[in-house]
């Protein structure tokens, strides 16, 4: 995977990110099933997360391809400093490679039991910084204590 090769600050955040403060959700939703008759109308889906999760669920899709790029730039770097070679790189950034790092990182991200403060440090985050160690180094933020004033 391209988080193992990329640089060790790209792999801590994206780490911190994938397992931090995991907590399930709940189990996946099902659609309700279909039925033949066009005369019944089948009500809307209904989105039963909180305003919090779709809030959360919503930065973690903006960060997972913004994440990957970072993992792509890393080892694009590494490839420049000889830890890895070109066939190594190909292997680590072929679409399909990037594409289920994403989805990885998206599914975890979106089943972390953030609190209020950590989905907003999410979503700033993803607003603001637009280059990767910025972006990290915001990201750093999700474990700071809530009340700065405490020590």
């Amino acid at each position: 995977m391209i988080s193992a090769r990329a640089s060790h600050r790209t792999a801590a955040a994206l780490g911190f990110v994938w397992f931090g403060w995991l907590a399930a959700c709940g189990g996946a939703q099902q659609p309700a099933p279909q039925d033949p008759s066009p005369s019944r109308a089948q009500p809307a889906a209904t989105d039963t997360r909180t305003p919090i999760e779709r809030r959360r669920d919503a930065a973690c899709e903006g960060l997972g391809p913004k994440l990957t790029a970072c993992a792509v730039e890393d080892a694009k770097a590494d490839l420049a400093a000889g830890k890895i070679t070109q066939q190594q790189l190909d292997r680590d950034i072929a679409p399909g490679v990037l594409d289920k790092n994403t989805e990885k990182f998206e599914a975890a991200c979106k089943t972390a039991g953030y609190s209020s403060r950590q989905v907003r440090v999410l979503e700033v985050c993803l607003r603001e910084e637009r280059r990767c160690a910025p972006l990290l180094d915001c990201l750093g933020h999700l474990s700071d204590a809530a009340d700065h004033g405490a020590k």
